[in-house]
């Protein structure tokens, strides 16, 4: 299995370039190659449908993981090289290069199983969370997860101690996940977020127009949706019944080609699905949202009310004619508008079809909070922080 994942991904690989900038087309590849036949389907009852959730951004212990496999692979080298280069000088300044090295990689193998009790649902509560989680995985489990997984021969030292599930070696894990996601991960999370806003808007968007259906065969060409079944590429065959528990899908930068499941069908059933980077790569030379974002004479051209209003009103996500609607201006004024807010780096815009989707960066929350702060008498809808999953 692990053999035909492999040569899978090298024949993807073979075409470096469209795979880099355009992740679907790799996952059209791996249905090419599955001959349409060999796949994970997920089955839905009406009540999985109504208890579909979309978290509103990635989980930091899925983000964790699957940033150690794409750190010693080779590809997505136009979204990732940079990001490598800059986490591994990182690592080493650090001193966290040996705990990667003789820990978290072999925990975490590439294109192969790795434990699902690294990926707790806790994780979408935030980091802390995510690794008391980890730390308070029963032993049984931790062993049973652990014998699955190929390990290096001879077999690492700390892999008894952590079956074992010693406290010392368990608090050795939660420490080297925790400096890991600190040193390569938190520095980019804003931008990482801000990706999964602007998708998380797009795909809500399909929702309040068609419903659970086109929300689902919106994730097309990386996931097909034939009714009452969800069709993920794999490169094996499998099927799991949700049986009422619902379904939550997760987005993640760090997630490449198809998306990916938890192992074991009796957790609560997640499926973590890869973004498209909307602000371009991660690491040294990438373009920086927020270094350019905060211009004083920029700034200052947001004075108004009705700028003030479009800002307010891209909260859940807008198209420009709905701006425009909302606002109560033409849709030129509001097409102006929203580029001098996406200039400074208050709001993003995503092409969807024939549409436009113009949706709050971290950023413009931060400003809108602040101005109901002062003002005591703002819109309560543009600085409610949501929850991390809806049902949206």
């Amino acid at each position: 299995m692990t053999g035909f994942r492999h040569r899978q991904w090298q024949l993807c690989r073979s075409q470096d370039t469209m795979v880099n900038r355009f992740p679907g087309v790799a996952v059209l590849k791996a249905q090419d190659l599955n001959g349409g036949t060999v796949m994970l389907r997920i089955h839905f009852t009406d009540g999985d449908l109504v208890r579909l959730q979309l978290a509103d951004r990635p989980d930091p212990m899925w983000e964790t993981v699957l940033s150690l496999q794409i750190l010693r692979a080779s590809y997505g080298s136009a979204i990732f090289n940079g990001w490598r280069r800059r986490v591994r000088d990182d690592l080493h300044r650090a001193g966290l290069a040996k705990t990667v090295r003789h820990l978290l990689f072999p925990l975490t193998p590439d294109a192969s199983y790795f434990p699902d009790f690294l990926t707790p649902p806790e994780g979408l509560l935030g980091l802390g969370s995510g690794i008391e989680a980890v730390l308070a995985t029963p032993r049984q489990r931790i062993s049973r997860e652990l014998h699955r997984l190929e390990l290096p021969k001879p077999r690492p030292s700390w892999a008894g101690r952590l079956a074992a599930g010693e406290r010392d070696m368990l608090s050795e894990l939660g420490d080297g996940l925790a400096a890991y996601f600190r040193t390569a991960i938190a520095p980019y999370w804003d931008r990482i977020c801000n990706d999964a806003q602007v998708d998380h808007a797009s795909r809500g968007r399909h929702r309040r127009l068609g419903g659970i259906d086109a929300q689902l065969a919106g994730f097309w060409p990386m996931m097909r949706w034939r009714p009452p079944v969800l069709e993920v590429p794999k490169p094996f065959d499998k099927d799991l019944h949700l049986g009422g528990r619902g379904l939550i899908l997760v987005p993640s930068f760090f997630c490449w080609y198809h998306p990916v499941a938890l192992a074991d069908p009796i957790l609560p059933p997640t499926l973590v699905y890869p973004l498209h980077p909307a602000s371009g790569p991660l690491g040294p030379g990438a373009p920086d949202l927020y270094a350019r974002s905060t211009p004083s004479t920029a700034l200052g051209r947001l004075i108004g009310r009705t700028r003030a209003s479009v800002l307010g009103l891209t909260t859940q996500g807008a198209t420009t004619s709905e701006l425009a609607r909302s606002a109560g201006i033409s849709v030129a004024t509001a097409s102006q508008h929203a580029g001098v807010l996406r200039e400074v780096g208050l709001i993003t815009s995503r092409r969807d079809t024939n549409a436009v989707i113009h949706t709050l960066t971290p950023l413009g929350a931060a400003l809108l909070g602040a101005g109901e702060a002062t003002a005591g008498n703002g819109d309560e809808t543009a600085t409610r922080r949501r929850s991390r999953a809806d049902s949206s």
